[in-house]
């Protein structure tokens, strides 16, 4: 369902009116307007543009889906590609938003229903006194949620590296499969977000250069601190892939470990085996020998299988090779 909003000097005064009404509205004095469109069709998109005077390559740019992250500036408007993410049964969810910002109007379109913009009205309505600041007011309560839900898929992504961690150093479980598919998603989620959070950060930077050009100065510390949540976001990003890359290569170094134990003990185990086999070739040779043919040799031979197989056992165990 599509939204509207008008304030008029800093205040609330219409919402719900139908997007037709917008180009009215717009050209009032001291008006902002906001309007949100969900799945747009072509002809949709087109017929705002020619109201609010969009650059055609801005809403060709709407219509596409999968733009990267990024801010376009215009003679009349700036455009600006964002995603929201969400974490749905361990995968990454993306939701592509395409924002046109105008002096005094926000235009959000969105791919789909998914991305809960009714989250974003209550933000600016739990500070209406901020209204005053127009659009960059608006654009900033909508960017500011964008990056806050980055943390909350951050963040059990974190719990699942953390909880892999301890089982690597516990040595659960011996079945490593379900471990080793776990390890290749976190990695490819944790790619799949930095694409979004790294170029969203040069965005909020973008429009903090600009300041004075399209933000009021009192807005420049709200939009500072967004740029502040990116950085730490994309940062997070970049140390859960980094601690994620070394958890693998620590359980590859703990499997070689493991191999070699393994190794040893079977080698061990044959040398010990050998022994007897070399006593009874010798006993069974088809010539005379001290013993042969006599009940003495059996003993002896078994006193000396015995005995080197023993002594070879207590020497491995020494060594921990058993």
């Amino acid at each position: 369902m599509d939204r509207t909003r008008l304030y008029r000097n800093g205040v609330l005064v219409k919402e719900s009116f139908p997007i037709d009404d917008v180009s009215e509205c717009v050209g009032e004095p001291g008006t902002v307007v906001w309007f949100d469109i969900c799945a747009p069709t072509e002809q949709d998109l087109t017929k705002i543009g020619e109201e609010l005077g969009l650059h055609e390559l801005a809403v060709e740019d709407a219509l596409h889906d999968r733009q990267r992250p990024k801010l376009d500036s215009y003679d009349s408007h700036l455009f600006i590609t964002a995603y929201a993410a969400e974490l749905v049964e361990q995968k990454i969810d993306l939701i592509e938003l395409s924002i046109f910002v105008t002096k005094n109007a926000l235009v959000t379109v969105r791919e789909n229903a998914d991305f809960d913009i009714d989250a974003v009205v209550r933000r600016w309505d739990a500070s209406p006194e901020m209204a005053r600041y127009g659009v960059p007011y608006l654009l900033h309560g909508l960017l500011d949620h964008i990056v806050d839900g980055y943390f909350e898929v951050l963040q059990p992504l974190d719990d699942q590296i953390e909880a892999l961690e301890d089982e690597l150093f516990n040595g659960l479980p011996d079945d490593l499969r379900p471990r080793h598919r776990q390890t290749f998603e976190l990695r490819k989620n944790l790619v799949r977000f930095r694409r979004l959070a790294m170029p969203m950060r040069e965005v909020v930077g973008s429009l903090l250069r600009r300041g004075g050009e399209v933000l009021d100065p009192a807005m420049i510390p709200y939009y500072q601190d967004v740029h502040d949540h990116t950085l730490r976001a994309a940062e997070w990003t970049d140390s859960l892939r980094e601690l994620l890359g070394n958890i693998r290569e620590a359980h590859e170094n703990q499997q070689g470990f493991k191999l070699n134990q393994i190794m040893k003990k079977v080698t061990s185990w044959a040398a010990i085996i050998a022994l007897p086999t070399l006593i009874t070739g010798f006993y069974g040779q088809n010539v005379p020998y001290p013993g042969s043919g006599e009940p003495i040799g059996f003993w002896s031979s078994t006193v000396l299988i015995v005995a080197g197989s023993l002594m070879l056992y207590h020497m491995f165990k020494k060594r921990d090779w058993l």
